[in-house]
């Protein structure tokens, strides 16, 4: 574990030595291919360093946070575009989380402190509730043999949200503290999703979304609507998107279980993305003259997504005891805090809890 926090430490340096690099080039080299190519190494070394940590929790969240965000960001930078392009330039203190975290930054004034301060306290509420449901659902593992297989994957479902909002609660807040910026959420209640297209598209992982919809939908819907009558430039857009996404997952999950890929996560993208067209389609051919009640819909589109993630997401995520793993980093942690041993997740099992 010692060696791993090393690696961790280290592999941010860099990450932050490259953002430098990256913030620095832009006032000598304009937008456009020349820097592109300039920033072009800091993408390749971003999709490698994730390699470094075999940990779950500091691989998952460093490759999520520079493959997942940073390289799409430096590539719309490059061109001028994206969150990290402003008139006047970004200072590099606000440069550098706007690179790597999931957040979008809103100005706010001194009439906003107490619509702020409200925020603040509901942020910090759901933080605690979410650590406190977290917990609880580590205990439930530990006795995961008396359960159902399909309870077990609902409880993924539920940690993997969890896991989110923790970390996106704890993003939120520290940076709102040290630079004084409101965040717009990340995730907007995905249990109240209407649809595959409201979930996908106002819900879930907003960040991402946003990023994926200025890189892959934006540009394959503008080179598409002049091939295609313009109101169906939308579902080739789509496709792309979810098959870049699937992509990056099964990378994502090459980096968690280090296994080989089993194209599952790129299967279940793919199926959201021709749901979703699907969606789409008929929305615009009934063109508002029939909707379907949100009491159906709603649930109808979660019970789609949960059934899809049990059958084609979480096996691979889990094949290579990444519960078992996840839940022994958890207690190394926690003993930690209480003991202040630092000691390798290997020795100790979830009997321990």
């Amino acid at each position: 574990m010692e060696g791993q926090i090393h690696n961790f430490i280290v592999v941010w340096v860099i990450v932050l030595a490259s953002l430098c690099y990256s913030h620095t080039i832009a006032k000598f080299i304009p937008k456009g291919k020349s820097r592109f190519v300039a920033i072009f190494p800091i993408v390749c070394l971003f999709f490698i360093l994730p390699l470094y940590l075999t940990s779950i929790n500091l691989g998952a969240t460093t490759s999520f946070f520079i493959t997942g965000l940073a390289t799409f960001k430096l590539i719309l930078f490059a061109f001028g575009k994206g969150p990290l392009s402003s008139t006047p330039p970004l200072p590099l203190s606000t440069f550098i989380p706007l690179a790597c975290l999931p957040i979008k930054l809103k100005k706010y004034s001194t009439s906003d402190n107490v619509e702020t301060k409200k925020r603040t306290i509901s942020s910090t509420f759901n933080l605690v509730t979410k650590i406190a449901l977290l917990a609880i659902l580590i205990r439930v593992y530990n006795h995961k043999e008396n359960l159902h297989p399909k309870f077990i994957l609902f409880c993924y479902c539920l940690h993997l949200y969890f896991m989110l909002e923790i970390m996106l609660n704890i993003v939120s807040i520290a940076v709102r503290v040290v630079s004084r910026v409101e965040l717009e959420p990340a995730i907007n209640n995905p249990h109240l999703a209407s649809s595959l297209q409201d979930f996908w598209g106002k819900r879930w992982n907003l960040m991402v979304t946003n990023i994926l919809r200025l890189t892959v939908y934006d540009h394959v819907r503008l080179v598409i609507k002049d091939r295609i009558p313009r109101k169906w430039a939308p579902i080739p857009a789509v496709l792309a998107t979810f098959f870049v996404s699937g992509l990056m997952h099964e990378l994502f999950f090459y980096y968690i279980g280090r296994l080989k890929p089993s194209g599952e996560a790129m299967i279940f993208f793919l199926i959201h993305g021709v749901a979703l067209s699907v969606e789409i389609v008929i929305k615009k051919m009934i063109n508002g003259k029939f909707l379907v009640p949100r009491i159906i819909s709603g649930p109808l589109a979660l019970a789609f997504i949960i059934f899809t993630s049990f059958w084609l997401f979480f096996p691979p995520f889990l094949r290579g005891n990444t519960e078992l793993k996840l839940c022994n980093e958890y207690i190394a942690f926690f003993k930690f805090i209480r003991y202040g041993q630092l000691i390798s997740p290997t020795n100790i099992t979830c009997s321990l809890l």
